[in-house]
């Protein structure tokens, strides 16, 4: 059985979770707690598998709770939205920077169309949470980490040889992109192309969140938009993303691959179909084994293939599959991949 705690301050959504969840034989609802006190509480008394974490609670909220729960006991935390409002979803990846794993929107009603996919969807997610080993925080250690990096030299000229930056991340993604796009040269002379799997109308929230640290701007990406050397480019909802020559972006309307939409896969094949040797993969932390195949084939067109290494990733499904079928050039820390990148950009 999987221990699920429940925290909300609504008594009505506390109801509502506890009957989504419990409808599943191998959920089990050990407790339900309506601040942030109470969870902290009821987390080291009955030790769950899984919390379900609101984010405004009166006395402690969410991300304090999620911040004292992952240094004293720490747990899988999944935070559970109501609101898609861009200022909603930005406070929602604060806690994934404390230590939260996802945040997810909350099912409709009942009665509600799209409540029996909803409800699917939020059970799958919360058994695949259940399985990942998370670590312990310390105090301060958001603070250090972002101060950790050393300072890359900005007079730096593009090498003939590197046009582009492909990017792609599941789990435990959005807080290593924060620091490595915090840690870029402000004058990067190359572009960015970033796909990061996460929940359906939650994109403009994480962009800004992002925006908040990044070294260098970020946007959603428009079909046939040109390029801009020192510019990050994040990938809409449903939508593949891919290049062309120009380079350009192409968003094509397709088929999710290795069920996900935009997938790492399509990114990957497509800049090295466009751009061969004169790119550089990367692939960070992420459940499943989108993105191996694509990095392998940027690889094969001569591309530099930057992992991120198994022990700072939360989980290490999709670099470990890159790392098995030999798509990896070189298994770096987040550190170690942006200096990585600093010297591939530096004459």
């Amino acid at each position: 059985m999987i221990k699920v705690l429940i925290v909300d301050d609504s008594r009505v959504v506390q109801e509502f979770m506890t009957h989504i969840l419990s409808s599943d034989p191998e959920i089990q609802i050990i407790g339900v707690a309506s601040s942030g006190e109470e969870a902290v509480a009821l987390v080291l008394k009955k030790r769950p598998d899984v919390i379900t974490m609101d984010i405004h609670m009166p006395g402690m909220d969410g991300y304090e709770a999620t911040r004292i729960i992952m240094e004293k006991s720490p747990t899988p935390i999944v935070i559970v939205s109501g609101s898609l409002s861009v200022s909603e979803v930005s406070n929602s990846f604060k806690l994934i920077e404390a230590g939260a794993l996802a945040v997810l929107l909350r099912p409709p009603g009942m009665e509600d169309p799209g409540f029996a996919v909803a409800r699917l969807k939020l059970i799958q997610h919360i058994k695949l949470m259940s399985e990942v080993k998370v670590v312990r925080h310390f105090p301060n250690q958001m603070t250090q980490r972002k101060r950790s990096i050393v300072t890359i030299p900005t007079e730096s000229s593009v090498n003939k040889d590197v046009r582009l930056i492909a990017i792609g991340a599941s789990t435990g993604g959005p807080v290593v992109l924060q620091t490595f796009l915090s840690n870029l040269p402000k004058d990067l002379p190359i572009p960015v192309l970033i796909v990061q799997h996460i929940a359906k109308g939650f994109l403009n929230g994480f962009r800004d969140w992002l925006e908040d640290t990044s070294a260098i701007p970020l946007r959603i990406a428009i079909n046939g938009e040109l390029l801009k050397p020192g510019y990050a480019y994040i990938a809409p909802d449903d939508l593949q993303m891919g290049i062309i020559n120009g380079p350009r972006i192409i968003l094509q309307d397709l088929p999710p691959e290795n069920g996900l939409c935009p997938s790492v896969d399509y990114l990957f094949r497509s800049v090295a179909e466009v751009m061969g040797s004169k790119a550089i993969g990367v692939l960070l932390t992420g459940m499943g084994k989108d993105g191996a195949k694509g990095l392998l084939t940027m690889k094969e067109k001569g591309a530099v293939t930057l992992v991120q290494d198994e022990a700072s990733c939360v989980i290490f499904g999709m670099p470990g599959e890159a790392v098995r079928i030999g798509a990896a050039s070189q298994v770096l820390s987040p550190v170690k991949i942006v200096e990585t990148i600093s010297d591939l950009c530096r004459k």
